[in-house]
């Protein structure tokens, strides 16, 4: 701990400044490029790393039917759910497709770059 004892930030502020003052204008421009660069990218990957919030469908476990239940029950059952199980696989194919495209135009790019 005697380290911290011995600093001084007036002592560290002053050799700092005697230490720029002894550079070149060239070299101190040099400084300034390099921190400027340094902090776009820490800053490009300060933004791009916001993580989405995660999917959490709806799930149903169980289900409960009657055990007196018709046959035509059933099928007005099966008929009245048919469209939302139909509205729910088109939308997942229309996911998918769109998820294909986006690889086969990452493809298209890649060949195109000889990769």
């Amino acid at each position: 701990m005697t380290f911290f004892t011995r600093f001084s930030p007036l002592r560290a502020t002053r050799d700092l400044r005697f230490f720029l003052s002894q550079r070149r204008p060239h070299e101190l421009g040099f400084l300034v490029l390099a921190i400027v660069v340094t902090g776009l990218l820490l800053i490009g990957f300060m933004t791009d790393s916001r993580v989405e919030k995660a999917y959490t469908p709806d799930i149903v476990y169980v289900q409960q039917w009657r055990l007196d239940r018709t046959d035509a029950e059933i099928r007005a059952q099966q008929k009245i759910d048919q469209p939302i199980k139909d509205k729910a696989i088109a939308e997942q194919k229309k996911r998918e497709a769109e998820t294909q495209a986006e690889f086969k135009r990452l493809d298209d790019k890649l060949e195109a770059w000889g990769l």
